[in-house]
């Protein structure tokens, strides 16, 4: 028997933008298809029609491209067993839950609203602690194992609403082995009846998601551990179709804890504490006034895709090495579910922070000028390709994202009008302002306009004025800068060259009063 070719899915709903955990979802299906020599499939699960959000799927795509995770078969990508969105597929999924009615597995239930209501009602007054249609409930309801068969014809001919419920046995052991948590067994009185067909004819998300995981022919099942406690009634469709040699291997990733642990990272805790929880910014409307809404994503806030790859790979899973630093291909090699925690693993942003530092100052200052120079163009500044990667090369220390080096690198570009108080008040007094003059006089004059020359120039120009280098540099600073600190000061000055540097200092001579 040849061995099964690995094929893995991710599929989201579209109903709104893809949580980072969801990216993180993803990202250990991409690493384990490309391990193992295998497919990514992306399908797109939008049985729910209530919650369908316009512009979800195209945002969906969107992420997944951003951070670098390649679908080899599904939506916006094509394949051989497309349609690759739920809806899409409906008219198959019927003739599976009439296969399953065949079989004596579920059966149509009539209940109408009121009945399902007054059923749990009953539940709650006598104590019964999760209120469920089940092995016991089912036999008080009105639905086809309860009404006489001729009535049940009838309904059905008569067009009432039903939905089509799995039958699931009272007194059972349902076991399955989870490449995470290892050997999961539930008892079935755990599990209630849950529907598989609804009135409009639309699956639930669980017959659709096990007919298309068997005819998309996926190997693993790599998701997300809130649905640890709907593998059990996968396991009996999966066996109650006649599937269970080629059921896939499921693996339930931990949950993703908000910074403190004490609970599933959600928007709001993002909100509240400064930081996206969504991968790109999302466009939407406010549910209760139904005004526009902006949910900021780790894209426009400035993170790398490189540095959210890496932090996200690290959100559960550890290569039992001390390398920190992964590419997607040193991830790929070294990526493995032995190595996924069971336990939930809290979300960091500093280290998300710390990888983007990383990422950045990895970059090349050709990689990173155009984003200065995109700042620049919207600011109607002109700037050379040249002087922009000084300027990043300079900076690049000093930053935590690409978008810091306008806000930080103004003062290449605008002299200024302003000048660091704290500074001014201890260093600036009439002899360092009389040394920065003969400076500024001095420029002209240097041999070799590079940081070494500049600052052999200073010095010997302090000397002349019978003072330490030590007692001058920041008030050179303030005066070139209008800041107290910032990248090496005569790389600056190179940068700003001769006749700007000579101009700036003569002005904070002028601007600048002298304490008396």
């Amino acid at each position: 028997m040849t061995e099964r070719e690995v094929r893995v899915r991710f599929a989201p709903s579209p109903t709104g933008p893809l949580h980072i955990g969801g990216v993180r979802t993803a990202l250990y299906n991409y690493l384990l298809a490309r391990k193992l020599g295998g497919k990514m499939l992306l399908r797109i699960e939008d049985t729910d029609q209530n919650r369908f959000v316009p512009g979800a799927e195209a945002y969906i795509l969107e992420a997944l491209a951003w951070v670098g995770i390649v679908i080899d078969e599904g939506q916006g990508v094509g394949g051989p067993h497309g349609p690759y969105k739920q809806s899409e597929r409906k008219p198959m999924y019927k003739q599976y839950a009439d296969q399953l009615i065949a079989a004596g597995h579920a059966y149509y239930a009539f209940d109408t609203p009121e009945e399902l209501d007054a059923m749990r009602a009953r539940l709650q007054a006598a104590k019964v602690p999760n209120p469920q249609y089940n092995s016991i409930t089912r036999a008080q309801m009105r639905n086809s194992l309860t009404l006489p068969e001729d009535e049940v014809k009838a309904l059905l001919e008569g067009g009432a609403q039903y939905v089509i419920r799995l039958k699931v046995p009272r007194k059972e052991e349902i076991r399955f082995q989870d490449l995470i948590r290892g050997w999961v067994v539930v008892h079935s009185s755990a599990v209630d009846d849950k529907v598989l067909m609804k009135s409009d004819g639309m699956p639930t998300y669980h017959l659709a998601n096990i007919v298309d995981d068997h005819l998309m022919e996926i190997s693993h099942v790599i998701r997300g551990e809130e649905w640890l406690p709907s593998a059990p009634l996968h396991v009996l469709l999966y066996r109650y179709l006649g599937w269970e040699s080629t059921m896939p291997q499921f693996a339930h990733l931990p949950l993703l804890l908000k910074p403190d642990g004490t609970g599933k990272l959600s928007k709001r805790d993002g909100d509240r504490l400064g930081f996206p929880v969504f991968p790109l910014e999302w466009h939407g409307t406010d549910s209760e006034t139904g005004e526009a809404t902006v949910s900021k994503g780790y894209r426009e806030e400035g993170y790398l895709p490189e540095a959210m790859v890496n932090f996200l790979a690290f959100l559960g899973w550890n290569p039992g090495t001390q390398q920190e630093i992964f590419s997607m291909d040193e991830l790929i090699q070294a990526f493995s579910i032995e190595r996924v925690s069971k336990s939930p693993a809290k979300f960091d942003q500093n280290k998300v922070k710390w990888f983007n530092e990383h990422y950045l100052r990895a970059k090349s200052n050709a990689e990173l000028a155009p984003y200065l120079l995109t700042a620049l163009h919207e600011h109607a500044i002109v700037c050379s390709q040249e002087k922009a990667e000084q300027i990043v090369g300079v900076m690049k220390e000093r930053v935590s994202f690409p978008n810091d080096f306008w806000q930080e690198a103004k003062y290449f570009f605008q002299a200024p009008t302003e000048y660091d108080e704290t500074v001014v008040s201890k260093k600036w007094n009439a002899p360092v302002a009389a040394a920065l003059t003969a400076y500024a006089e001095a420029l002209p004059t240097a041999s070799e306009v590079s940081a070494e020359g500049l600052k052999t120039l200073f010095n010997d120009t302090m000397a002349a004025q019978g003072l330490k280098p030590g007692q001058v540099l920041q008030a050179l600073r303030v005066a070139v800068t209008g800041a107290a600190a910032g990248p090496d000061l005569f790389e600056t000055l190179v940068i700003l060259g001769v006749p700007e540097v000579a101009q700036r200092l003569h002005t904070a001579v002028v601007s600048i009063p002298v304490a008396a």
